[in-house]
């Protein structure tokens, strides 16, 4: 057998052991790639590192370390209640306009996992703090910045409109963003009532104290606390004020933002330095934190993607793409294409897929067989939907950003959501973009 079908076998075998054997996935995925690199692709050390995701690392690190400082100094809970006050205590609302930032962010020229990172950490402390199911936030955060993300000046609309100049497609920005927007939000649609956004519409948070029939929850770094009345609303008994350190705080999380959406720093760099000088100026409330950091995540994330980039290197993908030429009907090779882009994105970086895909589609999409858009707006849908798998940067933030007694469910649960897009996002696309034959 080839060393592309031993990479497969080796992929399936470290979802099987891991799973059957309740080990950690990316340490798993190490050892795959250390048996499989060293012995059957004879790569050398420096080979099998330089699939080391580096920046996805720091990302993990740098934000969940920034982001646990916050909330031990009760910064997230000034934000969080801040967040109550301005959607007037509908608690419905909340996941909605996270959708809605996270996806002005990337619509305006943020990279996908930057937005993410943002939004992520603020949006699953303020479902924490007032039972919303982690699923539900944490996928309309990461819809709404694949929403965004295809517009015009976006970083994946921009990649998608070049290579399909490049190769002499004709192309249509604003229906490839009007088609990413319309799915991701009828996506947002079935999320939110899948993951318990009917019995939210009946919750309200009041803004302002009730005495009637109160309990009171213990208050969380100076945050004051939370009362729920006879009614079943929750009520804000005393609201964070802003003292010196949850103010510096705060100017770090608006320097993150600034710094990676207007200045393109990376995000990873960035919120690591940030929460260094947090650190250094408030060294004994922030020690304990660097034991907050997702560390088991980031194990299995970084193991997994080094896995799949050494495959990539091997050309793996190459060789998946050479087989598709082979098939001679038409909505069949469309579909097949999909599912590449959709299984490899959920481990890999979905900008390196779309890159990397359309051009492989080119020689199929000269042929005329399909609707050329219609396969370019499938394969961006089939190939972000995925974006949600906690392999992928976006799910990886919504894992580490989980509370640490929700974090293996929140992990498992993804990873089922993710692994189910890699199948019905291709069928769903196909379906609705390139059989109907209109684009």
């Amino acid at each position: 057998m080839s060393v592309q079908i031993w990479s497969i076998i080796g992929l399936v075998l470290i979802f099987l052991i891991a799973t059957l054997r309740s080990v950690n996935m990316g340490a798993v995925a190490f050892l795959g790639t250390f048996l499989v690199g060293t012995f059957l692709v004879h790569d050398s050390a420096d080979d099998l590192f330089a699939g080391f995701p580096g920046d996805l690392f720091a990302v993990l690190v740098g934000v969940t370390l920034l982001f646990a400082i916050a909330k031990s100094n009760g910064t997230v809970d000034w934000l969080i209640h801040a967040g109550v006050r301005a959607v007037r205590g509908r608690i419905a609302l909340v996941p909605w306009v996270m959708f809605l930032v996270t996806s002005l962010l990337t619509m305006v020229g943020a990279v996908v996992p930057g937005a993410v990172a943002i939004t992520a950490p603020i949006g699953l402390s303020f479902a924490a703090r007032y039972r919303i199911n982690p699923m539900l936030m944490g996928l309309l955060i990461i819809n709404g910045a694949t929403a965004g993300g295809f517009s015009p000046i976006s970083i994946f609309g921009s990649i998608t409109n070049g290579v399909v100049e490049r190769s002499g497609l004709p192309g249509n920005p604003l229906l490839l963003w009007g088609s990413q927007f319309a799915f991701n939000l009828a996506l947002s649609v079935v999320v939110f009532f899948l993951f318990g956004g009917r019995e939210l519409l009946r919750r309200k948070v009041e803004t302002e104290s009730e005495p009637t029939a109160r309990i009171e929850e213990e208050p969380t770094g100076g945050a004051g606390t939370t009362t729920v009345t006879s009614t079943g609303t929750a009520t804000l008994s005393e609201v964070t004020s802003l003292n010196s350190q949850r103010a510096l705080t705060l100017t770090g999380l608006i320097v993150l933002a600034i710094g990676a959406l207007a200045l393109e720093f990376d995000v990873g760099l960035l919120s690591l330095s940030i929460a260094t000088v947090l650190c250094v100026i408030f060294p004994r409330t922030t020690t304990a934190c660097v034991g907050q950091v997702a560390w088991p995540t980031v194990l299995l994330i970084c193991g997994v993607v080094t896995y799949v980039s050494m495959m990539e290197r091997v050309g793996t993908i190459e060789f998946l793409g050479d087989g598709v030429a082979g098939i001679g009907v038409p909505l069949l090779a469309a579909f097949v294409i999909c599912l590449i882009g959709a299984a490899v994105s959920a481990f890999a970086s979905t900008t390196g897929i779309l890159g990397a895909l359309i051009p492989l589609a080119v020689p199929f999409l000269l042929t005329g067989q399909v609707g050329t858009m219609g396969m370019i707006i499938a394969l961006t849908v089939a190939s972000s939907v995925v974006d949600s798998s906690p392999f992928s940067t976006s799910g990886a933030l919504v894992v580490a950003s989980s509370p640490p007694e929700l974090r293996d469910g929140v992990f498992r649960k993804l990873m089922i959501w993710g692994m189910s897009m890699i199948a019905v996002g291709p069928v769903v696309a196909c379906a609705l973009f390139v059989l109907p034959g209109w684009l």
